[in-house]
């Protein structure tokens, strides 16, 4: 007997309001997960309530007003007009739940139950893998069911960085976004993660050097690799827009804190462009599939004001994939493949 099934798309998460109150509840939850800040919990304690949330609480409110749309925050409200278009396209419950904040995964996975799912496809909204994104989420979700819901099958769509269509999807968003327009430069800026992150994640425990080589030279350490699956989806989009070398590069954004993190920093690199003499600047950023915070207040405000300094012209941010058709239409399409085979995992 073939079980019910259920799809629940997972994102990041947002403050409920732009109240300081609201948004440091959202920032303690966050920060205090241990894949996100990944020291003893003594030390995350005195670090994230002790002092990031006596101070950060305040910028971060200020910040997310200065992005806040009249429907609330831009991830739910994009988040939501992506399960409305997919749950358009497909006869599967379709659920939304958020890692962190007030809409849990516990709900959306109540939310399926209670229309009498048994087995949940569950598709975490980040193309690559990484301990503070899709691990997290994994793990989150092997916690409720285990306390709340054994009986149910959960089937997990891998991270898809290399999937020629998705690819394919994104290298099409750009193109859009430029609309033929001669840019100078084309900037991949991904959200930074420390660099004990991407070893603690090496199943290899020797591969990972976080220098030139190790992310082109074929290991199973990439199944897990942040760097290596971010650089190789700009590789892949260059080689669909077929990019000459010099027109593009990688950068990481949102480094926190003095511990090293990825490498080259974007807010460098826009200062390190212009002053080489770029114009004309576009910036995408790939590891994030909905326009946010990282996107839409540190990319394309303070990332503007930084390229204007140096004497930048023009500075394009392209958006995330939001809910662009063909992008729903992709998510349909492996929600549909995973419908009518029974596996543990989806293959995207």
């Amino acid at each position: 007997m073939k079980l019910m099934k259920g799809v629940l798309l997972v994102n990041l998460g947002s403050p409920d309001s732009t109240n300081p109150k609201d948004v440091k509840k959202y920032l303690d939850e966050f920060l205090m997960d241990p894949r996100v800040i990944d020291v003893p919990y003594w030390a995350r304690v005195l670090l994230v309530r002790g002092i990031i949330l006596n101070t950060r609480p305040k910028k971060s409110a200020a910040a997310y007003k200065k992005i806040w749309w009249d429907e609330g925050s831009p991830l739910i409200v994009i988040s939501e007009r992506l399960q409305n278009k997919i749950q358009q396209k497909t006869t599967l419950p379709v659920a939304l739940a958020m890692r962190y904040g007030s809409m849990t995964i516990k709900k959306g996975m109540e939310e399926l139950i209670e229309k009498g799912v048994k087995e949940i496809l569950v598709i975490p909204l980040y193309p690559q893998f990484a301990m503070a994104t899709t691990e997290t989420i994994s793990v989150k979700i092997e916690e409720i069911k285990k306390a709340h819901f054994p009986e149910v099958e959960i089937a997990t769509l891998p991270p898809f960085y290399n999937n020629p269509e998705y690819i394919e999807v994104l290298s099409n968003s750009i193109s859009s976004a430029m609309h033929e327009k001669q840019y100078d430069h084309l900037l991949f800026s991904y959200h930074g993660v420390p660099e004990r992150h991407i070893k603690k994640s090496d199943i290899t425990h020797s591969h990972c050097a976080i220098d030139d080589n190790c992310c082109k030279v074929k290991s199973p350490a990439h199944n897990y690799c942040y760097r290596h699956q971010c650089l190789e989806t700009t590789r892949l989009v260059v080689e669909k827009l077929k990019l000459k070398e010099g027109s593009y590069s990688t950068s990481f954004q949102s480094r926190l804190g003095f511990d090293p993190w990825l490498q080259p920093y974007t807010d460098r690199t826009i200062e390190r462009l212009g002053n080489a003499g770029v114009k004309k600047l576009a910036i995408v950023t790939p590891a994030f599939v909905s326009d946010c915070l990282e996107t839409l207040e540190e990319i394309a405000m303070e990332g503007k004001e930084i390229f204007e300094e140096v004497n930048g012209k023009e500075y394009l941010t392209i958006p995330c994939l939001n809910d662009r058709d063909d992008w729903c239409d992709l998510l349909t399409d492996w929600i549909e493949t995973w419908r009518i085979v029974d596996t543990k995992t989806a293959i995207a």
